[in-house]
């Protein structure tokens, strides 16, 4: 799949613009939905070690540790990882139900994990193994059906004279104590003469490749030998990325490249395995580059954009990238890989899995048996689809093929689709008796674009009223598949209400589930744990306004008037808006519907983001949650259009802006 191409946005039942890419290798690549990452070098043998004590940096130790190339070298002397079987690390994927392998070429060490030709630092010519993993792996792969792609270093390379750095500061990651002169490395020639001719030989010997994931580097956040790292940094012009594209395209032309911006996949901006609830797949063109300074706005793509570069969300098993023993009992559980597919394949994303690898070349049974378990339980919780075969009533159809069954007849070339001058819709589902959910599958047709910008979900009660379920996210983007965990309702209706969008709706699949009696998570965040946000309340005494911030329900903050303003102290992103209603009985000053608007002045508050009603606020006064696409404000303005009770005072119990 050629994704490295703009797609055309349709506005109506036309065929999008994805030069050299078909529509099935466009599915495959969305509905890839979850793979392995391998993260395996020189540094496995020294498990976390180094002379006698507990390396700094941990998988960074050379740099931290100041390790010159020659003695770092040293380590490739007792490289032996005789027990490494590729046909293993295959069999674990599938059982995990990944569909593809990313493994580490060469990582910042400058140290191939592969026969390279063109320099003799790597693990066939250097070590006792003298096998190329990278060719095991990729025929395994092969054979068993998998995707194979490969993981290369681009922003370091210590083993390399003419690599600088910059951040944080200059020569911040660099060897300078094998290279002190910065001012004179010319990255150009260790581009010439390292990168190109090993991507070269990475494309040319190894059969198909499906992800070429590049690693600047650069930006964002994440844990780093178990210590917090932020990194930032500007390289729009660091690499010569045209030259790199062109042997792409010329070898392989049907590789995916990962990058902050793609052009094939983009990095999700966090290392942490989640995309935004808000997630659009698609990126202003030519604006987001390796490095780009607002990684945090990859967790949600541009709803502008113009160019598709869906998110793949990176994250490790375990604390760090490589493998320590100390970290055996912080394997991830499932229950937790559960949440983070939810969050990743659930946000209209993938999810690529980093499992270490020991000095001995396997990978630890705690991480593969967590993840098979974590397999079990997704495809126990979405096995039963309550509406399949069903067909639902839609308030308009366009008719021809594009109705209503085509939703739940679980074909993907299949859609129902509203006329063009359409853009909302309800979808509703209607059983002969009352059936438990607490899970809901919506796909849109992605040949034609992502569209729905907001949406809801509601069921009917016993006396036929439609309520809102509960959940514990916004509900506006859904793209190729958004997965929703809500609060269990025992219902004979459930309904779709899709409330905006960019064109006519194109719905490919829906289904809707019974994950079981403990399918239920935790929709109430006790008050102490609740996050915000620091903001002061503008009008408020400070003594009034504390009571609204000290995670205590048993207080209360007491505002006079129909309208709070809230203030950032400085322009910030955000995309929500909590608040807990006064907790005393009777509940007093509860809001019954509202308007969220947003300003960056404080006479200019006027961006409306959200309107709407707290539904059952009276009977079921919890912490309420209002989503929205993410945006940059300083001021954030709730006006109580409606409240409970006429003439009292707003009441909030705790605030908190995400």
């Amino acid at each position: 799949m050629n994704t490295r191409f703009l797609m055309t946005l349709c506005c109506c039942l036309l065929p999008f613009t994805l030069k050299g890419a078909g529509k099935e290798d466009m599915k495959w690549f969305t509905d890839a939905k979850f793979g392995m990452f391998i993260h395996w070098g020189l540094y496995s043998q020294t498990a976390g070690d180094w002379k006698g004590h507990p390396t700094k940096g941990g998988e960074h130790f050379m740099l931290y540790e100041r390790i010159p190339v020659k003695e770092y070298a040293l380590i490739a002397n007792d490289f032996n990882p005789t027990e490494f079987n590729a046909r293993k690390w295959v069999k674990t994927a599938k059982e995990a139900g990944m569909k593809y392998i990313v493994i580490t070429s060469k990582h910042h060490d400058g140290f191939a994990m592969y026969h390279s030709a063109c320099s003799d630092y790597n693990i066939v010519t250097r070590t006792p193994f003298a096998r190329d993993p990278m060719k095991e792996l990729a025929d395994e792969c092969r054979k068993q059906g998998l995707k194979f792609g490969f993981y290369y270093s681009l922003g370091r390379d210590w083993e390399d004279p003419d690599v600088p750095t910059n951040w944080p500061t200059k020569a911040g990651r660099s060897n300078t104590w094998d290279f002190p002169d910065e001012d004179n490395k010319n990255l150009q020639a260790y581009i010439d003469r390292k990168v190109l001719p090993q991507l070269t030989e990475l494309l040319t010997n190894y059969g198909e490749v499906f992800e070429v994931w590049f690693d600047g580097a650069n930006g964002g956040d994440g844990w780093y030998g178990g210590a917090k790292d932020v990194r930032t940094i500007d390289r729009k012009n660091y690499y010569n990325y045209p030259r790199i594209y062109e042997i792409l395209d010329s070898i392989q032309p049907q590789a995916v490249i990962f990058s902050d911006g793609g052009p094939g996949c983009r990095w999700v901006g966090n290392e942490r395995g989640f995309a935004g609830a808000t997630n659009w797949s698609f990126l202003r063109k030519g604006e987001v580059y390796p490095g780009y300074p607002k990684h945090y706005e990859l967790q949600y793509g541009h709803a502008d954009g113009n160019q598709w570069v869906p998110a793949e969300c990176d994250v490790s098993i375990r604390p760090g990238w490589f493998y320590h023993p100390e970290e055996d009992d912080r394997v991830k559980t499932p229950e937790q890989l559960v949440d983070l597919y939810y969050r990743s394949v659930g946000h209209n994303g993938t999810l690529l899995l980093n499992f270490p690898v020991d000095r001995n070349g396997l990978i630890n049974p705690i991480d593969s048996a967590n993840a098979v378990k974590y397999y079990q339980i997704i495809q126990q919780e979405l096995k039963n689809n309550l509406v399949a075969g069903m067909k639902a009533k839609v308030s308009n159809e366009r008719g021809g093929a594009y109705v209503a069954s085509a939703m739940t007849d679980e074909d993907y070339d299949t859609y129902w689709a509203t006329e063009d001058s359409v853009k909302t819709g309800d979808i509703e589902f209607s059983f002969s008796s009352p059936q438990r959910m607490n899970r809901m599958m919506l796909q849109e047709y992605i040949p034609l674009g992502q569209r729905v910008k907001a949406f809801t979900v509601e069921y009917k009660d016993k006396d036929g009223k439609w309520l809102p379920v509960r959940l514990n996210e916004e509900t506006t983007t859904i793209g190729y598949k958004r997965l929703l965990r809500f609060e269990t309702v025992v219902s004979d209706g459930i309904r779709i209400r899709i409330t905006d969008a960019r064109g006519p709706l194109c719905i490919n699949n829906i289904g809707i589930y019974d994950a079981g009696q403990n399918a239920d998570i935790s929709y109430d965040v006790p008050t102490e744990k609740i996050e915000s946000l620091p903001f002061t309340l503008t009008g408020v005494a400070e003594d009034d306004a504390k009571l609204a911030v000290d995670r205590n329900n048993q207080t209360t903050c007491f505002v006079n008037g129909n309208q709070l303003i809230i203030d950032l102290g400085e322009e910030k992103m955000i995309s929500s808006f909590h608040f807990l209603p006064d907790q005393s009985e009777p509940n007093k000053g509860l809001i019954s519907n509202y308007e969220l608007a947003v300003g960056n002045t404080a006479d200019q508050i006027n961006k409306v983001v959200k309107a709407g009603e707290f539904s059952n606020i009276r009977n079921n006064p919890v912490l309420q949650s209002v989503y929205f696409t993410p945006t940059i404000t300083r001021y954030i303005s709730l006006k109580a259009t409606r409240m409970v009770n006429d003439g009292e005072p707003m009441g909030f119990a705790e605030i908190a802006v995400k």
